[in-house]
């Protein structure tokens, strides 16, 4: 039987590895109010970088970010100070609809006069919606692209002078295994994902000469509320089990930890690589 973690808010809260060049690192996420993307948002701010993040439910990153901006200002603070660690800086959250490419542009702007230069962008916005192929239309096409490919290459574009600037940086696009896998139901999203890496690997090989390195973080099936609310049954359960090497929910904590990880300078040397986090399933 597939071993559950107590919660995914306590493991996504649980200390990891420290770094120390995260300190003080600007860090922008898009997608950040919920799921993957709230655990990338706790996880940069814990190391002390100053994070911003976007996302188009608005209710949702008010509520991440004051809950965050508590931990930071209290006696959470002066413990991790205590213990060697650094402050925790409030998250800046911007209401942003990323499929809107000039109010992508627009809220970039808003984050580097709030933060100042960009040094890592993570770009983990998706809808991962099951569509067949003959449920597909013009427009439902169009906008699985929008959302899940085409935001992460101008949003890239909209911080890359910065890193430029710095002779520095980090991109992390979000990858995923369902197109590894052949699944199907949503070939639109397979599609997208997959040029996620090819974006990648081009985008490496253009800024490697100004020191920005540019990865690709490829998860299995993360157990977000989501996941768990509209996908996960019984038989969901068998086939992660079958899947997977590991026998034990993959959390959105998994990832995070990954991300800083290749953010950090400790990966000065990797770039252009598909860094797959999904329990040995492809």
């Amino acid at each position: 039987m597939m071993q559950e973690a107590n919660s995914v808010a306590r493991d996504t809260h649980e200390p990891g590895a420290r770094y120390p060049s995260l300190v003080d690192r600007v860090v922008l996420i898009t997608g950040g109010a919920t799921g993957i993307g709230a655990a990338f948002v706790e996880h940069f701010v814990a190391q002390g970088a100053r994070v911003g993040f976007l996302d188009i439910d608005a209710s949702a990153g008010v509520a991440l970010a004051d809950a965050l901006a508590g931990q930071g200002q209290s006696e959470d603070q002066s413990r991790d100070q205590s213990q060697n660690r650094a402050a925790r800086h409030k998250p800046h959250f911007v209401t942003c609809d990323l499929t809107d490419i000039g109010a992508l542009r627009h809220a970039v702007a808003s984050m580097k006069a709030a933060l100042g230069p960009i040094q890592v962008l993570v770009n983990n916005a998706a809808n991962d919606r099951r569509e067949a192929l003959a449920d597909i239309t013009p427009r439902s096409f169009d906008d699985g692209i929008a959302v899940n490919v085409r935001h992460q290459l101008f949003a890239a574009q909209a911080v890359v002078e910065d890193m430029k600037a710095a002779r520095a940086g980090a991109i992390i696009n979000l990858g995923s295994i369902s197109w590894m896998l052949k699944n199907s139901e949503f070939p639109v999203y397979a599609m997208s994902k997959s040029a996620v890496q090819g974006l990648t690997r081009g985008l490496a090989k253009e800024l490697g000469p100004y020191g920005i390195r540019v990865n690709t973080l490829v998860p299995g099936w993360v157990m977000t509320d989501k996941q768990r609310r509209l996908w996960l049954t019984d038989e969901g359960r068998e086939l992660i089990r079958r899947g997977q090497c590991i026998d034990a929910e993959l959390l959105p904590a998994d990832l995070a930890r990954a991300a800083l990880f290749l953010a950090a300078d400790d990966s000065r040397m990797i770039t252009a690589q598909d860094i797959v986090v999904d329990g040995g399933w492809v």
